[in-house]
């Protein structure tokens, strides 16, 4: 489906202010065509209108800078109904169409997965948030991540925690989905290496109703310190209410979703005190902070990763196309592994040889409802 201002009108209603940010395609001649995969329906429908706000944010700022190639960029999306099928089927219903020229896929690593074959086989350009390290050593080259995969969000983590929390003994929660059986793993891999013990490493299934199970694994591990890598904002709103009903206590450091809006609202002071590695966070630099103001002029609310990901992916596709030229997809591909510098939402892009742009993460803490950026920690490798 295209966007038009009848849609951006039914946003209003869902709550989010978004003024008239898109420019009528068809009275402005031919556009360029990007392809969004998005969930409009199901448990993450919330965060979907987050992810759109965004895109359409970076859109109208590309399209008053001059659009890409003398043209006015568009975006058609489908919905993912939140589940891999849905996923899937989005995709192939975007990949038919030859005039779209770049995709943005999902911030879910198992979405991903599950599209990326037709990916493959489309050989398009497709910007995704998804934080698995393996999807981009998968011999895909369209692929690109558009936040900072899993391997250094374990490393933050487990430094974070040891080093300035002080604490060895550790309780992972994860989900057992691609996202979070990589996140779990690589903590547990930074954790051994920097001399910490897993007393215990917790799986669970995504669109759990009841955590009272996994957060009295916790309390009996012994453990003085808790990670986590939860894929749904519903979920983690559930386990983190348990987890104070329960009388669990210790020091909390998780990943993304932690600090996500969604979560924040379902958990309230459930998540009070706990930090999060965040990809991104708006006082982390000058990028963040100009993006954090013109999303709250337009949704009137804070933006969370959800947003900040499909701006970024919009300007970088529209400056590879700008840089190379052309549309043709090898050539912007090439574009694309080429930005070095550039200043996002997310940080600092430099696109390495595997389609990684960003390689760090923000440490934060959730002050009583506010999100309080503490230090950026980068990698080089």
């Amino acid at each position: 489906m295209t966007f038009t201002r009848r849609q951006i009108s039914a946003g209003l209603a869902a709550g989010i202010a978004m003024p008239a940010i898109l420019r009528s395609a068809h009275a402005q001649g031919a556009t360029i065509k990007v392809g969004m995969v998005l969930p409009v329906t199901g448990p993450a429908a919330e965060a979907g209108r987050y992810a759109l706000t965004g895109a359409k944010i970076a859109l109208d700022q590309v399209n008053k800078a001059g659009g890409v190639l003398g043209k006015q960029m568009e975006i058609v999306t489908e919905d993912d109904q939140t589940t891999n099928p849905g996923a899937v089927l989005a995709f192939s219903k975007l990949a038919s169409q030859p005039d779209i020229v770049a995709f943005l896929g999902s911030i879910r690593s198992t979405q991903n997965h599950a599209m990326a074959q037709d990916i493959l086989k489309t050989a398009k350009p497709v910007m995704f948030g998804g934080t698995d390290p393996k999807l981009t050593h998968m011999d895909n080259p369209w692929l690109f991540r558009c936040r900072p995969n899993d391997s250094y969000s374990g490393r933050v983590i487990a430094e974070f925690g040891i080093k300035t929390l002080g604490k060895k003994k550790w309780a992972i929660v994860h989900s057992t989905d691609a996202f979070g059986t990589a996140g779990g793993k690589a903590l547990a891999d930074a954790l051994g290496a920097s001399g910490a013990t897993v007393a215990l490493d917790q799986g669970y299934a995504n669109q759990s109703q009841d955590f009272t199970p996994v957060v009295l694994a916790i309390k009996q591990s012994g453990a003085d310190i808790l990670g986590s890598y939860f894929t749904f904002e519903n979920d983690l709103g559930i386990f983190a209410r348990q987890l104070r009903q329960l009388g669990v206590t210790i020091p909390y450091v998780g990943s993304p979703s932690i600090v996500n809006v969604t979560a924040m609202k379902l958990a309230g002071p459930a998540l009070y005190g706990t930090y999060g590695v965040a990809d991104y966070a708006e006082d982390s630099s000058e990028g963040s902070k100009a993006f954090g103001k013109a999303y709250r002029e337009v949704a009137k609310v804070a933006p969370d990763n959800q947003a900040s990901w499909p701006f970024d992916a919009i300007h970088i596709l529209a400056k590879a196309m700008n840089a190379a030229k052309t549309t043709d997809a090898k050539a912007v591909r090439e574009a694309i592994l080429a930005i070095k510098g550039h200043a996002g939402a997310e940080g600092e892009y430099n696109f390495d040889a595997n389609g990684d742009g960003l390689h760090g993460y923000n440490i934060v803490k959730n002050e009583k409802g506010s999100i309080v950026f503490d230090k950026h920690i980068e990698f080089k490798s």
